[in-house]
C-alpha cells in the first residue's frame, strides 16, 4: 500500500515538474515579446533566475502600463534593493483595478522575498496574473459583443486551489479565472472560430491537443490561409506546428508554444490561453450573431451587429493602423517619462506632433462609419479606441509641457489647458435644433468667461483695452 502511495504522489509530483515547465516556456516567451518593445531591448532567459532582482518586472509593467516606475538598477545591488523593486512592482499592480469588476487586483501569497528566492510556483503565479490583467481581461474586454460576459466576480483574484494543488510539500499560488475573461475568451472561440468550421471546443486543455482548433481560430481571421478539410486528416503534431507557423509569419503572432507543449494527456490551459488570447488582437470583425445563448443556466446575450462585406485590404489596413497606433502610444510614453530637459522634452513633442498629424487623416477616413445607424463594426471601433487614446496622451502631454514653463508663461499654459477643454468636448446634435444652439451659446460663454478671467488675472494694466476688443 505504500508503495502504491509513493508511486502516485511521485507520478503527481512529475505531472507538476511538467506543468511547471510549459509554463515556465510560455510566460518567458510572453515577456520577451514584450520587452523586445523597449529601448533598450531586454531578454529573459531564465524566468526564475531573471526576474530576482525586480529589475526585469518593473521594465515588463512599464512596457505594458506606459507607465514611469522608479527602480534600482546596477551591476552591484543587493537583496535589499530586489525586495523594494519586487515591492515596487506589486504594489503597482495592487493599485490596478479589474476591468470587468472595477476592484483593485488582489495579490494572495504573493510577496517580494519569495520573488527575490525565485521560487517558481510564486513567480508562475504574479506572470499568470500581469498576463490575465494586462493582456486576456484588457482584450476580450474591448469586445462589445461579450461585455454581458462580465459577472460580479473579479477575473483577477489570486487564491489557492485545491483543485490544481502541487505537491503537499510545495506551497503554491493559482490564479482563478471566475467567469469573466475566461468565459468571454471562450465565446469568442466558440462563436467567431470553432462554430464556422463545425467543431467543439470546450475548454482550454483538450480541445487544443489534435491542434484544429489553432487552424479554426486562423481560419475566423484569414480564411485563406487554412484548409480546414485537410487539418482535419493531419496528425496532432503536423497541425499544431503548422498553426504556430502560420500564426507567426502570416498575423505576426509570437510563437509562446511548441507542438510538444500541446500534444500530452494534460495540456497547461494557462499557457494555451495566453497564447490564444494574442490572436483578439487580429480579429477583423464578427461573423455570427447570437443571442440568448444557455451554458450552466446562464444567459449570454451578444449585441446583433450588421456585418458589412470589407474586402481583406481594408482589414489590412485596419490592422496596420491599429498596430501603428499601439506602437506610437508606447513610443510616445516613453519619450514623456524621458528624464531630459524641457527644451528637450519640446522637440520629442514637436516629432511626435508631426507623425500625429500626418496620420491623422487616413485614421479618420478608415474609422467611418459605412452603416445605415452610424456605428463602427468591430475592426473600426478598435482602431478608433487606439487612436482616441494616442490623442488623450499627447493633449496630456502637451498641456504638462505648458505648465513646466516659467511665469507668467506657466499661467498662461494652465489657461489654455482650461480653454482647451471646452474646445475639444464634442457638441451632441440634438433633435431639436434650438437645444443644439444653446448647447454652442453655453460653450461660446464659457470661453468667454475663462478669456475674462486670463485677462484679469494677468494683464491688470491693459485690462479695459483687451476686455474692449476681446470681451
Amino acid at each position: 500500500m505504500s508503495t502504491l502511495k509513493s508511486n502516485l504522489s511521485w507520478h503527481s509530483d512529475l505531472k507538476w515538474y511538467e506543468q511547471e515547465s510549459v509554463q515556465k516556456r510560455t510566460f518567458t516567451k510572453w515577456i520577451n515579446s514584450h520587452l523586445a518593445k523597449r529601448n533598450p531591448p531586454m531578454l529573459v532567459n531564465d524566468l526564475f533566475e531573471d526576474i530576482k532582482d525586480g529589475v526585469m518586472l518593473i521594465a515588463l509593467l512599464e512596457v505594458l502600463s506606459g507607465q514611469k516606475l522608479p527602480c534600482e538598477q546596477g551591476r552591484q545591488l543587493k537583496r535589499i534593493h530586489w525586495v523594494a523593486n519586487i515591492g515596487t512592482a506589486l504594489k503597482f499592480l495592487e493599485g490596478r483595478r479589474s476591468v470587468y469588476r472595477g476592484s483593485p487586483i488582489k495579490l494572495v501569497n504573493i510577496n517580494s522575498t519569495d520573488i527575490a528566492d525565485g521560487r517558481p510556483s510564486i513567480v508562475l503565479g504574479l506572470v499568470w496574473t500581469i498576463i490575465l490583467y494586462f493582456q486576456i481581461e484588457e482584450l476580450t474586454s474591448n469586445l462589445p459583443q461579450l461585455q454581458s460576459l462580465s459577472s460580479s466576480a473579479s477575473s483577477v483574484e489570486s487564491v489557492v486551489s485545491s483543485e490544481t494543488a502541487s505537491p503537499p510539500s510545495k506551497r503554491k499560488v493559482v490564479t482563478k479565472v471566475q467567469g469573466s475573461a475566461r468565459k468571454a475568451l471562450l465565446k469568442w472561440i466558440q462563436y467567431t472560430a470553432a462554430k464556422q468550421v463545425g467543431i467543439e471546443i470546450k475548454d482550454f486543455g483538450q480541445s487544443w491537443r489534435s491542434g484544429v482548433a489553432f487552424h479554426s481560430v486562423i481560419h475566423a481571421i484569414r480564411p485563406d490561409l487554412v484548409d480546414m478539410d485537410k487539418v482535419k486528416g493531419r496528425s496532432n503534431r503536423e497541425n499544431l506546428e503548422e498553426a504556430f507557423m502560420l500564426a507567426e509569419t502570416e498575423l505576426g503572432i509570437p510563437r509562446l508554444l511548441d507542438p510538444e507543449d500541446v500534444n500530452v494527456d494534460k495540456p497547461d490551459e494557462k499557457s494555451i490561453m495566453t497564447y490564444v488570447a494574442q490572436f483578439l488582437k487580429y480579429y477583423p470583425d464578427l461573423h455570427h450573431t447570437v443571442t440568448d445563448v444557455q451554458e450552466n443556466d446562464v444567459s449570454f446575450s451578444f449585441i446583433p451587429i450588421t456585418v458589412l462585406n470589407r474586402g481583406s485590404e481594408d482589414r489590412l489596413m485596419l490592422r496596420d493602423l491599429k498596430v501603428w497606433a499601439e506602437q506610437f502610444e508606447r513610443d510616445l510614453a516613453r519619450a514623456q517619462m524621458a528624464e531630459t530637459s524641457l527644451q528637450e522634452k519640446y522637440q520629442s513633442f514637436k516629432h511626435f506632433r508631426v507623425q500625429y498629424e500626418l496620420k491623422r487623416k487616413p485614421i479618420e477616413l478608415a474609422t467611418q462609419s459605412l452603416r445605415k445607424d452610424g456605428k463602427l463594426l468591430l475592426d473600426q471601433a478598435i482602431v478608433k479606441q487606439a487612436w482616441d487614446r494616442v490623442s488623450s496622451r499627447l493633449f496630456d502631454w502637451h498641456i504638462q509641457l505648458d505648465k513646466s514653463l516659467p511665469e507668467p508663461l506657466g499661467t498662461i499654459g494652465a489657461w489654455l489647458y482650461r480653454a482647451e477643454v471646452v474646445l475639444r468636448e464634442e457638441v451632441s446634435i440634438q433633435q431639436a435644433h434650438e437645444e443644439t444652439a444653446n448647447i454652442i451659446h453655453r460653450k461660446l460663454e464659457q470661453l468667454k468667461v475663462n478669456i475674462h478671467a486670463f485677462i484679469l488675472g494677468n494683464l491688470p494694466d491693459k485690462c479695459e483695452y483687451h476686455c474692449y476688443y476681446f470681451c
